[in-house]
């Protein structure tokens, strides 16, 4: 009889790998939907729902990620301080002149799981809105999605 095999988590830590990403001309909902799947570790054989076996995910040149139609100017990122009047709104192009970092964290976190996991999960992304990075030392592979 053929079992599955489950990770545990002493096991997933030498299984890491650092991965990059260039985001440069890549569109927002796709280049999100296979970070995340990285994140969570989906590509892997060894794949198991409640551990966290993903890799980490360096994505560099945010500020040129791009997205379909009239999205930059419809669609909104909203932030509410829970103050009356407090509600605060900017369109996708304001969004990347102030944070360009901040549209791909929100459409990747988005895409995780909304559990402690999940959370987990996303402090493995690390995104820089130019091509220089600080993580040359874990000599991560690039690829293409």
């Amino acid at each position: 009889m053929q079992r599955t095999t489950l990770m545990k988590k002493d096991d997933r830590r030498s299984l890491r790998a650092w991965v990059l990403v260039d985001a440069r001309g890549e569109t927002l909902g796709r280049l999100a939907s296979r970070i995340a799947k990285i994140l969570m570790g989906k590509h892997k054989p060894y794949y198991t729902p409640h551990v966290d076996v993903g890799d980490y995910v360096v994505v560099i040149n945010a500020k040129e990620i791009k997205v379909t139609g009239k999205k930059s100017e419809q669609k909104i990122y909203y932030h509410y301080s829970r103050y009356p009047g407090g509600l605060r709104s900017w369109t996708f192009s304001q969004m990347i002149e102030r944070h360009p970092t901040k549209p791909l964290e929100e459409a990747v976190r988005n895409m995780l799981p909304k559990t402690v996991l999940g959370r987990r999960m996303l402090k493995k992304l690390k995104i820089y809105p130019g091509p220089e990075h600080p993580h040359q030392i874990q000599n991560p592979t690039p690829i293409r999605l």
